[in-house]
């Protein structure tokens, strides 16, 4: 029995959904580069998708829906993946915070406050936080 047999098919429905957001914004600059797909590799294995799925996702990564997550933790998790992908692409540029953006009102985030939240975002990854300071910065901005 391989892991993915332990979990619900809408378990793994949203693990491919999120695998694919973070995808997009790999592409936004038309590009994944070498670190990008290093992080993808990764993040895939986490996820547990498949070399199949992980082909098809890259062909078209806006085929999967954005499945917010329910619980707040869970969408500051997805939010900080995001972030990291933005980070590791080393270009921040209009195109890839469009993207951020869209994603975070995607995961649940109150679009007014979306611009402060991905801009507090970008600046705990800078800083090289990891996950539990990361969600601890947000939690100061955006309660749950």
């Amino acid at each position: 029995m391989s892991i993915s047999d332990l979990y619900s098919p809408g378990f793994r429905e949203r693990n491919r959904d999120h695998f694919a957001a973070i995808v997009r914004v790999a592409l936004s600059d038309g590009e994944i580069n070498a670190q990008e797909k290093a992080f993808l590799d990764r993040l895939a294995d986490n996820l547990d998708i498949s070399m199949e799925l992980y082909s098809k996702v890259l062909e078209n990564p806006t085929a999967y829906p954005i499945n917010p997550p329910i619980s707040y933790e869970s969408r500051l998790d997805r939010l900080y993946d995001i972030a990291r992908m933005i980070y590791v692409d080393h270009i921040e540029d209009e195109d890839e915070m469009r993207v951020m953006r869209r994603l975070a009102i995607g995961l649940g985030f109150r679009s007014e406050i979306v611009n402060d939240l991905t801009k507090k975002a970008l600046e705990l990854i800078h800083e090289g936080v990891d996950l539990d300071d990361f969600s601890d910065g947000i939690r100061n901005l955006v309660p749950a």
